[in-house]
């Protein structure tokens, strides 16, 4: 199979068609420019089309036993098992990622459709008591019936699959909307590892698209009863605002700009790995990336010659390269704007300690330091191989900058005293914090999400079926009620 030259389509209703939208999207390769398929957008009859035919399927879906929905499942894991190879491949191709960054993202999208062989059976409802004699409550876990995922282009596989498998599981239907650079891996290929596996067709669908041919249709639309987004806050906060409008359930994964803090008595070795990981692992494209490195100042020159040290053995280079540490980033327009804001910040004052350059979409690493409190990097999130160093005295200031930002995603503190790493931990305004390790961190069962601007919602483990199902509330009168007319 090409996934290129089969997947690069529409999924409606079980079919793969041609767009009936105005405009192609051209998939390129972001390390070599070749172009990887084009495919004509959906329309906003599509859009409509998928929805329909998602809400037609679902409930026949929902009455089925759990153990069947258990069943496709199971297969769509088996399937992805026997297929790593070629998807480990068309995730280097499509999204520039590295050797070991396409085969992390493989064995945690197979961990996530695990977890969602068990979400299928979990489901559980409750039986209340209640003051009124003779009365029984029941309250019951139902689906919430259509689930819209708008995913990324920086992990499409994964992410997609953490909506989409617990919705499934839990007797969903879906409409996914990947990313327009990552069209393939984010949803024609989902759909088709479902397909294989036996899903019924209307079940889960594909719209390649863009706001600029469908608005918020996507959103607006009367069929979805939640919207599943990760991206930027920016487009977060746009999603927000329409589902609120109309009623819909929004959960949100969106943009990080977490600190990794070195404690005085971290194991200095060990805390240079870890920030080296967390900042640069697929080209710094990743919403829990590590932009911001706080030190103490203690220990600050040890760790800044180690840190540099290692960055200058990074290779960057072909992702398709076992050797490669650090790929494209996804696009020109990431490439150019990435320049352009290191040579900002250098001009407000910060030095470069390491110094890459820029070689079409191949960005080399970058060490910022010295640089001032009002420097405009500091706010922001990067999404590309550049890192801050910042100095810190004592423990107070470093709880201080790293919670100094609109974001709280993630985050990470290193310490020789692991309960001094947990009591710091817990002042930290973020979603998840890792005390001596990375700030990348995903597990299938681990609620996952963020504080301030970083999201709204968890997914994952108990919080997907918090996510995407309803509580329905049934109570039974054994004899009869006294009323008091």
């Amino acid at each position: 199979m090409s996934f290129f030259t089969d997947l690069a389509h529409q999924y409606i209703d079980g079919e793969w068609r041609t767009g009936s939208g105005s405009w192609d999207i051209i998939d390129f390769n972001p390390y070599n420019g070749e172009k990887l398929a084009a495919i004509t957008v959906a329309s906003v009859d599509e859009v409509d089309e998928a929805y329909l035919a998602a809400e037609r399927a679902q409930p026949a879906w929902a009455a089925a036993s759990a153990y069947r929905r258990r069943d496709v499942l199971e297969r769509a894991l088996r399937i992805t098992q026997d297929r790593e190879d070629e998807i480990t491949e068309a995730i280097i191709d499509e999204l520039g990622g590295t050797r070991l960054k396409a085969s992390y993202e493989v064995h945690l999208a197979k961990e996530f459709l695990r977890e969602a062989t068990q979400t299928a059976v979990r489901g559980e409802g409750r039986i209340l008591p209640s003051p009124v004699e003779g009365k029984e409550n029941r309250v019951y876990r139902l689906p919430v019936g259509v689930v819209g995922v708008i995913s990324p282009f920086n992990f499409p596989f994964l992410v997609t699959l953490k909506s989409v498998a617990p919705a499934l599981a839990l007797g969903n239907a879906v409409v996914i909307k990947p990313n327009q650079n990552t069209p393939v891996v984010g949803g024609g290929l989902i759909a088709k590892i479902f397909e294989d596996a036996g899903l019924p067709a209307g079940l889960l669908n594909v719209l390649v698209t863009d706001i600029a041919e469908v608005g918020d249709a996507l959103i607006e639309h009367r069929v979805p009863k939640v919207i599943s987004f990760a991206g930027s806050d920016k487009v977060g906060r746009h999603v927000a605002a329409v589902a609120a409008s109309h009623f819909k359930r929004a959960v949100l994964e969106l943009s990080g700009n977490s600190a990794l803090v070195v404690l005085d008595d971290a194991d200095i070795d060990y805390a240079v790995d870890a920030a080296v990981f967390s900042r640069f692992v697929y080209q710094g494209q990743v919403c829990m990336a590590a932009n911001r490195v706080l030190v103490d100042r203690s220990v600050e020159a040890e760790f800044t010659e180690k840190f540099v040290a290692k960055v200058r053995t990074l290779v960057t280079g072909d992702p398709a390269d076992p050797r490669t540490h650090i790929g494209p980033v996804i696009n020109t327009f990431q490439a150019d704007s990435l320049t352009g804001l290191v040579e900002q910040a250098l001009a407000e004052g910060a030095t470069a300690l390491v110094r890459g350059a820029t070689r079409g979409n191949l960005v080399e690493p970058t060490v910022l330091s010295g640089l001032s409190a009002d420097s405009t990097i500091l706010t922001q999130e990067i999404f590309g191989p550049v890192v801050l160093l910042i100095p810190f005295d004592g423990e107070e200031e470093a709880v201080r900058m790293a919670n100094d930002s609109q974001y709280g995603l993630s985050g990470a503190v290193h310490t020789g005293n692991l309960e001094r790493g947990v009591r710091f931990a817990k002042r930290v305004e973020t979603g998840m914090i890792h005390v001596n390790d990375s700030t990348v961190q995903d597990e299938p069962q681990v609620a996952f999400g963020g504080e301030k601007l970083s999201g709204m919602g968890r997914l994952n483990g108990d919080s997907a079926v918090e996510a995407f199902t309803t509580q329905k509330w049934i109570s039974v009168q054994h004899g009869r009620t006294k009323f008091p007319f």
